[in-house]
């Protein structure tokens, strides 16, 4: 189960995760001049990746569903870093009819995209299907962002060199992807549901890398660590499980730091279709670099979301 792999990463890799995790970026990059997109930027590590890119000149666009968060979430930034360019975009994962209104406003009012943080996700929530009746976990996590990105590839495209980053999770890796039950309707369980979104992000990043060769724009994963965010509020065992081992845990701050050396460090620039873990490069576990299954959930999350990307 996902929380008992948590869990276990947390008591067995305290140090790493705790200290050796803490890693900073040591990019000094500027980005004046750049527009960056983040999903889920009004908390948790999404508001501390979007502030770090921010104190940074980014043109920072937070996207996400609740505009009251976002908006102070955004206040905040902007007091903090000085930067005006700190916007809130309403944006729903779990519709894609926000998520195409989000993207035909984004499209006509800004002329280029150089970084796109795929970053907003739930976890561990009761069994709940999204507005076009997909599996929470698997609808937001996974399918939300790759109609997102299906989106906005080309502005990416005509803002290189530009990146794509995309928040998955070591969660991955007692996962599998089974076909014959993709929206957990023959069996749900929220601990394998979650894992099972967040391998789904790491083939699409495995997939999407691959379709992307030679054209300067570059997608990477990550695992942000074992943060202490609002993120585990559906599981009251995980929540109280972090408040014992809140020592062993990653501040948001620290968990948004390698999100950070994903968007900006230099030697990533031609980096891509690779998975990070403390801004280093980590181990995939082998049904996260199945080649045939991360066409195949291609096919089936074009299938299921009604586009034809070639």
């Amino acid at each position: 189960a996902t929380v008992l792999v948590l869990v276990a990463a947390g008591a067995s890799q305290w140090w790493e995760l705790k200290y050796i995790a803490g890693a900073v970026c040591k990019s000094t990059a500027k980005l004046n001049g750049k527009v960056v997109v983040i999903t889920g930027g009004n908390t948790g590590i999404g508001k501390e990746t979007a502030k770090d890119l921010a104190q940074r000149g980014a043109r920072v666009i937070i996207a996400c569903r609740d505009m009251t968060k976002g908006e102070t979430a955004a206040s905040e930034i902007r007091t903090q870093t000085g930067n005006q360019q700190v916007i809130v975009k309403k944006l729903d994962l779990a519709d894609t009819k926000s998520i195409r209104v989000f993207a035909e406003n984004f499209l006509k009012e800004e002329k280029e995209l150089h970084i796109l943080i795929n970053n907003a996700g739930v976890m561990l929530c009761p069994y709940s299907k999204t507005a076009d009746d997909f599996e929470m976990h698997f609808g937001v996590n996974h399918l939300g962002h790759f109609l997102l990105t299906f989106l906005l590839l080309e502005h990416l495209k005509k803002s290189v060199p530009a990146r794509i980053v995309i928040v998955s999770s070591l969660a991955h890796m007692g996962s599998r992807i089974n076909f014959s039950d993709l929206q957990n309707e023959k069996f749900y369980n929220r601990n394998l549901a979650y894992g099972h979104s967040k391998l789904a992000n790491l083939l699409f990043t495995q997939e999407l890398a691959r379709r992307l060769q030679g054209t300067v724009v570059t997608v990477n994963a990550l695992h942000p660590g074992i943060v202490y965010t609002d993120l585990i509020r559906h599981s009251i065992l995980l929540k109280l499980a972090c408040k014992m081992c809140t020592f062993f845990l990653k501040t948001p701050q620290e968990g948004a730091r390698t999100s950070v050396y994903c968007a900006v460090a230099e030697e990533l620039e031609s980096v891509s279709g690779k998975y990070f873990v403390n801004c280093q490069p980590a181990y995939i576990a082998p049904q996260g670099r199945n080649e045939a299954t991360a066409r195949k959930l291609w096919s089936v999350s074009c299938e299921l979301l009604g586009i034809q990307w070639d």
